[in-house]
């Protein structure tokens, strides 16, 4: 049996110069969805994100390999008049798993949200995912007490 070599595991806000490293893990991430795979469109999304400061970024590396990322989108409470982050994605490619990765994507994110003053990160999470759901409960996230969501889509879809 070979020993893996291990190196330390970094986490740091993306930038356009990311975009290719982006790219494959966001394809995967999407993939992983249900979604076909697609390079272009992804690229495509994730450069317009950038371009038009829609999104805040994380990537994760292994060593010098991506492992992981997070997007999240800047949003509001009117109750809480103050800033609010979606966290939208993250996603932990193979290689990375169970090595920690999604846990410093989770802290690094929460260090940016929490210097804006925002009033909290929401995320989603499938049903099924119950090993999404402990990472997050491990990290000291609570499922909402009070809200359901619900969506609304257009007609046809």
């Amino acid at each position: 049996m070979q020993a893996r070599e291990t190196h330390e595991v970094t986490v740091r806000q993306a930038v356009l110069a990311d975009l290719e490293a982006l790219v494959s893990l966001f394809d995967q991430y999407r993939r992983f969805q249900g979604q076909p795979g697609d390079l272009p469109a992804a690229s495509a999304f994730l450069r317009s994100r950038f371009e038009h400061g829609q999104s805040v970024l994380f990537i994760a590396f292994d060593g010098e390999t991506p492992v992981g990322f997070a997007q999240l989108y800047p949003s509001f409470s009117s109750v809480s008049l103050a800033r609010v982050f979606i966290l939208n994605d993250l996603f932990v490619a193979e290689a990375g798993r169970r090595r920690g990765v999604a846990s410093a994507l989770l802290v690094a994110l929460e260090a940016y949200a929490w210097s804006f003053g925002a009033a909290r990160v929401t995320l989603n999470v499938a049903r099924g995912n119950v090993s999404a759901q402990a990472l997050y409960r491990s990290q000291g996230w609570t499922q909402d007490p009070q809200f359901h969501m619900f969506h609304r889509f257009p007609p046809g879809r």
